[in-house]
């Protein structure tokens, strides 16, 4: 660890890394992790601690999964609202099935 350095480079969307930069992932891939104060190795006892509240937040978050048909046009608005498009359809009929008039004017 003497002889390392910190290099601090700014990547762009799109750009591909350079030959020299490919060389130094392909080094660092093959050498050894050297567990230190930031990031230590977990026990067992850690790791099933970390696996009990992830399962605990899947089966908070569980949602069905169910298959519906929609307008083209309706899919095209979605998807153009971006990545996560679905997570918005689910959150737009949570709160438009709790609308009264909503509900009405859609029956």
């Amino acid at each position: 660890m003497e002889n390392e350095k910190i290099v601090r480079v700014t990547i762009h969307e799109g750009q591909l890394p350079t030959k020299e930069q490919i060389r130094e992932i392909e080094t660092a891939s093959i050498r050894p992790i050297e567990p230190d104060e930031d990031s230590p190795v977990l026990t067992d006892e850690q790791y099933a601690q970390m696996a009990a509240i992830a399962r605990a937040r899947r089966a908070e978050n569980n949602k069905p999964v169910v298959s519906l048909r929609i307008s083209p046009e309706t899919l095209r608005k979605a998807k153009a609202t971006g990545k996560g498009y679905t997570g918005f359809l689910s959150r737009l009929l949570d709160n438009a099935i709790d609308d009264p008039a909503i509900v009405k004017r859609s029956l």
